[in-house]
């Protein structure tokens, strides 16, 4: 465990080191192709590359239109789609589902019956907490321009977002990453995503985490670690998407990013009580499958969401995700099925949101083949990084959050630069660009993380007592039990 943390934090030196003169370069060089990166603002990149390929009258006619807007703006409510706030209300709704109850479900039934209630109440919990960090400051962090790591404070409290109704006309506000939509529409959604990403993590510490730390750890994280990621990667004055980075719908900024944290807490608290030597196995797997239903199910709101519009792009991310999350199930169900000689239902469960991982990044931007290639290698990696890697390195990944997000989320990351269709998402790949990304966001969420929990061990503690963990966190934490 040190030698992984001291590697971090040499290689957190060097990035810091490098960080000034990669940003001058891409400030210097910056191509408009290379910002085709995520998909918040797909369709002003798509522009931007349309002019460029233009005849001369219309590069004149583009020069003469005014510049497309950079910080969110008052519209008239004609300009609203109804189609697309139609669809992103629903996609809302099915991101939300994810976390509460797919993930409080899937996380709940993989632990001993004496931790059921404990690890589904993280997840809501973590619900409520990071609704109202996002409304205070965390929206306004992340997706209100800034410089090249973090956004700026014009939207604290949401300062300055408004509906008005008049007697002749009726204005309000829209995020200059999704002007046909009503920013309040905008702001939920990427507040679930900000929701489910820690509440990922909780995976990796399940059994024996203090409630309170873990309430104070999630407040600090979501908001000095999963802000500047989105930031960096989603909003174009970030220093990743102005890199080229593509990361459709969360790769980066959710799987690899909660993945990573997830490693390191495991790593920091040390393994369960009676690991390795007492038997652990899930008291309900029914509602594990359930939960992972559910997380499919809402998964397509995380991915087709992710077009900001309801047209052609979000109906073919719905398309990759259905075949990759189908193939890595049966990936994962056929490698076990030869190296442990059955199936298991937790297996082809485990298989299919390691295939809605990998898909995440790349939805927008890869066809079906690319989506068959994907989802198979993730099932079979991410199978291979719950089992034999996570025995060989011997950390105590309680429910699988690194081997199956942060593994998964690296792998999507990586082949989205392999497979990505320019005629599908209006960007080439690159697994050099990919691989930058993905190393930033290994380093930043890994050493932030790291730094965090050491001070909350040091003023609050951050592990319950053996014995306390020994008779379970529903009685000892809340005073519950499930009978």
């Amino acid at each position: 465990m040190r030698k992984l943390l001291m590697s971090l934090a040499m290689a957190a030196s060097l990035l810091a080191g490098g960080v000034g003169a990669a940003f001058a370069d891409d400030a210097s060089s910056a191509p408009a192709a290379a910002t085709a990166a995520s998909t918040p603002a797909a369709a002003a990149q798509a522009s931007a590359a349309s002019a460029a390929a233009a005849p001369d009258a219309s590069a004149a006619a583009a020069a003469a239109a005014p510049a497309a807007p950079t910080a969110p703006f008052s519209v008239d409510s004609s300009k609203i789609n109804s189609g697309d706030t139609a669809w992103m209300l629903t996609s809302t709704a099915l991101v939300l589902f994810m976390t509460i109850p797919g993930l409080a479900l899937f996380y709940g039934g993989m632990v001993r019956k004496k931790n059921v209630l404990a690890t589904v109440m993280q997840s809501f919990a973590i619900t409520c907490v990071v609704t109202v960090l996002w409304t205070v400051i965390g929206y306004s962090l992340a997706f209100t321009p800034g410089n090249a790591f973090i956004g700026g404070f014009s939207r604290v409290l949401l300062a300055g977002m408004s509906y008005i109704k008049g007697d002749k006309a009726t204005t309000l506000t829209v995020s200059h990453l999704a002007p046909t939509i009503p920013e309040t529409v905008y702001f939920v959604y990427q507040m679930t995503f900000a929701i489910i990403t820690p509440a990922l993590i909780t995976g990796a510490f399940a059994d024996r985490m203090k409630f309170s730390a873990m309430l104070v750890f999630m407040s600090l994280w979501s908001l000095i670690v999963y802000s500047p990621i989105a930031h960096m990667v989603w909003e174009p004055t970030g220093w990743l998407f102005s890199a080229g980075i593509l990361d459709f719908a969360g790769g980066t900024v959710v799987h690899i990013n909660a993945g990573i944290a997830g490693l390191v807490c495991a790593l920091v608290l040390g393994k369960r009580v009676g690991y390795g030597r007492e038997a652990m196995a899930p008291h309900n797997l029914v509602l594990t499958l359930m939960g992972a239903a559910m997380l499919w199910v809402g998964w397509f709101g995380f991915n087709a969401g992710s077009a900001v519009a309801a047209d052609g792009r979000a109906g073919f991310a719905m398309l990759t995700t259905q075949v990759a999350t189908a193939c890595a199930a049966l990936g994962w169900m056929f490698v076990e099925w030869i190296a442990k000689g059955k199936p298991s239902a937790l297996g082809i469960a485990s298989g299919a949101v390691a295939g809605l991982v990998a898909i995440t990044p790349a939805s927008g931007f890869v066809g079906v083949g690319g989506s068959l290639a994907i989802g198979f290698i993730a099932g079979a990696v991410c199978f291979w990084s719950a089992t034999w890697l996570k025995m060989k390195l011997g950390y105590d990944d309680s429910l699988d959050c690194f081997g199956v997000h942060g593994v998964g989320g690296i792998i999507g990351a990586l082949l989205t630069g392999v497979f990505a269709v320019k005629d599908i998402g209006g960007a080439d790949g690159s697994l050099i660009l990919q691989a930058k990304g993905v190393l930033t966001t290994v380093i930043y969420s890994g050493v932030i993380s790291y730094v965090l929990l050491k001070v909350i061990d040091l003023v609050i503690g951050l592990r319950v007592a053996e014995e306390e963990e020994r008779e379970g966190l529903d009685v000892v934490l809340h005073g519950e039990h499930v009978e």
